[in-house]
């Protein structure tokens, strides 16, 4: 095992890990579900990662199971690399929204096309808080205090941006 700090996608398959052994295909569902909403881990991460993090000895394969599937194990090695990412400082948020970047520029925009885009992400915002809120009430019994505060702040961000949408300018929606 090297002492290479973990990565934030890598980090998160063996904090998923500790709940038990889990395929590629398992570990890229549970992260679309539990972290999907502010980080994106793809199916080919999972796979890059999994490798990465079993040649680094912190996590272990296990037999192949139906259509070939292979379950992973953290390890000893993995929990402790683990502590030590958890332990980190997060560091400062990085705002990466292709929205805005369009917005900033939007007076290059056809008026009738700018207020197409407002309107579909609009539609996207209300859809997921919809979600958010569905799996609030779906969940309220068995979650626990850290997936409520995750989820909490999904509902709280996409209704500032609903109400961000409400406060626009006329200038920037017509």
């Amino acid at each position: 095992m090297t002492d290479t700090p973990l990565n934030a996608t890598a980090a998160s398959l063996l904090g998923f890990l500790h709940r038990g052994p889990m395929t590629g295909w398992d570990l890229h569902a549970t992260a679309e579900a539990c972290i999907g909403g502010f980080w994106t881990v793809t199916r080919s991460q999972v796979y890059r990662e999994l490798t990465s993090l079993s040649s680094r000895g912190l996590v272990v394969e296990g037999a192949p199971g139906a259509r070939a599937q292979k379950p992973f194990t953290i390890t000893d090695e993995g929990r402790a690399a683990f502590a030590r990412w958890i332990d980190r400082d997060p560091g400062e948020a990085t705002i990466r929204h292709p929205l805005l970047l369009t917005i900033a520029f939007a007076a290059h925009l056809d008026p009738t096309r700018r207020a197409e885009i407002l309107e579909e992400h609009r539609r996207r915002h209300e859809e997921v808080l919809a979600r958010y809120r569905q799996e609030w009430e779906r969940s309220k019994d068995h979650r626990s205090v850290f997936d409520s505060a995750t989820l909490d702040f999904g509902i709280r961000y996409e209704q500032a941006t609903l109400d961000w949408f409400d406060a626009l300018p006329d200038a920037v929606t017509e």
